[in-house]
């Protein structure tokens, strides 16, 4: 019995090393894989739509050749909404700086009016923007998905002015050039989508109206500042 039991023994040892090598070639242990998560990058082009608010004022100047006691100056406060779209091209370079260009284009309701008496003649000046864009460039720096930027260059738009005293009107419209410069954030909320808010101040340049009849003459300054927010799809 002694023999047996001490046989039994010696057999069990020399299995169970046996046993746990062939478990671990059956069941090799794996290293966790983790995942690798994409760096967002800028690079692209893109195009969206924006809503905002703009306004400053309009300052008039009046000359008249017959009667310069009539020269002088007035200003009359704008504001008004606007909406549109955009479009741009962006690239980012591999120390996070961002350059871009982007066009924009707006139809707008900034508008000032203002009448005044004076000596029982009332005279009133009304001015208005019927649509404004932009072609500028932008240059940023990039925290993953968060892109703040300055932004500058061209402007044009449509002004239109009336100003009337009861004996002359002089009135007109065109469309004025000018430049503009501003700074904004964005932020991408998904792989193709971001989110930016902008603000623009943009000088148009003057306008000139005048009435041959009378010899008087009217000088508008078309400058605003505009806030607006918007949403980009980038391709």
């Amino acid at each position: 019995m002694k023999r047996l039991l001490i046989t039994s023994a010696i057999a069990l040892a020399i299995a169970a090393p046996a046993s746990a090598a062939d478990l671990s070639a059956r069941y090799p242990v794996k290293a966790a894989v983790v995942p690798i998560v994409p760096v967002f990058s800028w690079t692209g082009f893109y195009i969206g739509a924006n809503a905002g608010f703009g306004g400053d004022k309009y300052e008039y100047t009046f000359a008249s050749v017959p009667n310069p006691g009539n020269n002088g100056s007035q200003s009359v406060n704008s504001s008004g909404f606007f909406a549109g779209g955009q479009a741009g091209y962006n690239y980012q370079f591999g120390n996070n700086v961002v350059l871009g260009v982007e066009t924009d284009i707006q139809w707008s309701g900034i508008e000032g009016n203002s009448t005044t008496t004076t000596l029982g003649s009332a005279t009133s000046l009304k001015s208005s923007l019927d649509y404004f864009g932009t072609v500028r460039a932008r240059a940023g720096y990039a925290f993953d998905r968060f892109l703040p930027y300055v932004t500058g260059g061209f402007a044009y738009g449509e002004s239109k002015s009336s100003i009337s005293n009861g004996l002359s009107t002089a009135e007109g419209s065109g469309v004025k050039t000018g430049w503009t410069i501003g700074a904004g954030a964005e932020y991408a909320f998904a792989n193709n989508w971001t989110f930016k808010t902008e603000y623009l101040y943009v000088d148009l340049d003057n306008s000139t109206y005048g009435s041959a009849l009378t010899g008087t003459s009217v000088n508008v300054d078309n400058k605003f500042h505009t806030v607006k927010a918007g949403i980009n799809y980038k391709f």
